[in-house]
């Protein structure tokens, strides 16, 4: 508890100085990444709950559905990942 409580204590002391060299561009392309990443995230656990709830409605019909479910969270995935590297991008190329 000690190690966690010091490390945390070191954290909070580096972050001005850390917080000094992002600027505001910077800053917000990071958000804009964190935001797509926790929609990509919603978006796969939607897809899983649509995908179970509908394997438990309709059990025989399993294989295309589960097919279906991973071709879906394919595409949320691939674009999430596009939006983190364009909001990248955005931020830290000059």
């Amino acid at each position: 508890m000690k190690k966690l409580l010091s490390i945390a204590a070191l954290a909070a002391l580096a972050m001005p100085a850390a917080a000094a060299e992002i600027t505001t561009g910077q800053g917000l392309a990071a958000l804009g990444a964190g935001i797509a990443v926790v929609g990509g995230g919603l978006g796969i656990g939607l897809i899983g709950k649509g995908a179970v709830e509908s394997i438990a409605r309709q059990p025989e019909a399993k294989g295309p559905i589960g097919t279906n479910m991973i071709l879906a969270a394919a595409l949320v995935e691939g674009a999430t990942l596009f939006a983190v590297v364009v909001g990248l991008l955005v931020g830290f190329v000059k």
